[in-house]
């Protein structure tokens, strides 16, 4: 199976000209690398202007407009924990996931723990126990799950990417509670660190948040998975 790698640009960059500018960049860039199923996630505002694969959220009501993507991320950091407070809840998440589910796109399930040190096992089994409730196999079967810790991440005060063994950690409890053998994994991803991730036949993909934002990088990413 191919390995999927996930460009997620967050709130970047400022302005539709560079974010055109990024996308094509990136956009030849994977076409070199035609073994990895790339996707990139811009802002909303950009998405149907770039014609981008994915995008960052979908809103928890039916009825709005996906632009045509095949991926939304559902259940990122950024959402669930704003600096602000409030953010999505896991039933929001919940019905993010119906919603993009009927609406024919992939959700990428992004899950983790806040704090390092916090009882893996539980968070996760309490964010999937709730995200996807009253969901069907069928369904869950179509929803790819995205191991990302939000002390890993690189906008987290402190952050270190998660070890390896530690994600199949991670996949094990996975595994034991939705039947899914292979995961993603997000969190302070680049192109030294990837490898030793994607290696795994358990770890299926990558979700790039900083290093997507230099095309020079994300190539690199790529070009790293490639040769796995």
């Amino acid at each position: 199976m191919n390995k999927i790698i996930i460009a997620n640009w967050k709130a970047h960059p400022d302005t539709l000209a560079e974010a055109q500018a990024l996308f094509e960049t990136e956009t030849e860039a994977a076409a070199k690398y035609p073994n990895i199923k790339t996707v990139i996630c811009p802002p909303a505002e950009f998405v149907k202007e770039l014609g981008a694969n994915g995008t960052q959220d979908i809103f928890w009501t039916a009825g709005g407009d996906n632009f045509g993507v095949q991926y939304v991320l559902v259940g990122h950091s950024d959402r669930r924990y704003p600096p602000t407070g409030g953010g999505d809840t896991d039933e929001i998440i919940n019905r993010k996931l119906k919603i993009a589910l009927n609406s024919g796109v992939t959700p990428i399930l992004l899950i983790g723990e806040k704090t390092k040190g916090d009882n893996r096992q539980a968070v996760l089994g309490e964010q999937l126990n709730k995200n996807l409730a009253n969901l069907i196999t069928s369904q869950v079967v179509n929803i790819l799950i995205c191991y990302e810790p939000v002390w890993a991440i690189s906008a987290s005060p402190g952050a270190e990417p998660d070890k390896p063994e530690n994600t199949l950690a991670a996949v094990e409890i996975i595994a034991r509670l939705t039947g899914k053998k292979t995961i993603l994994y997000g969190g302070s991803v680049n192109s030294a660190n990837v490898g030793d991730f994607l290696k795994h036949s358990e770890i299926s993909g990558a979700i790039v948040g900083q290093a997507s934002l230099d095309a020079v990088q994300f190539e690199e990413v790529l070009k790293v998975v490639s040769a796995l």
